[in-house]
């Protein structure tokens, strides 16, 4: 018995505590999973791209939102910045098993990995990941 070791109780608590007093729990299986590289589409289009584009950083998180209603795309998937600004999309060519995930309930979100400007188009690479 005297290898055990006594622990301050209240550190653990204030561990366990998020921002604002919430219990930040981990699921005993929660992981992000890497699914795939791709870049995000159609940034020329989006309104402001050159003063948003300082803000958008490598390693920032993206949210991917589904738009079924999309006129173009049925599989559609928006992406925004921590924000919430509309920054593109998932590409046309990669999203189609992204939105049946994303149909079926999972949570699927991005990564910024590299940002370049080509001329006057913003090219930007993500990291697709699940979060299970």
């Amino acid at each position: 018995m005297a290898d055990l070791v006594t622990v301050n109780s209240g550190a653990i608590i204030e561990l366990l505590h998020k921002q604002g007093g919430e219990l930040a729990i981990p699921k005993p299986f929660e992981r992000d999973i890497f699914l795939f590289d791709s870049n995000v589409a159609g940034t020329s289009y989006i309104e402001g791209i050159e003063e948003l584009e300082p803000h958008l950083n490598i390693g920032d998180r993206l949210q991917f939102l589904r738009e079924p209603d999309n006129p173009y795309d049925k599989q559609a998937i928006v992406i925004r910045n921590k924000d919430g600004v509309k920054i593109g999309y998932v590409p046309r060519s990669d999203n189609v098993i992204f939105s049946r995930l994303m149909d079926a309930g999972k949570i699927l979100f991005g990564e910024i990995t590299e940002k370049k400007w080509k001329g006057k188009w913003l090219d930007m690479k993500i990291r697709i990941y699940l979060h299970e």
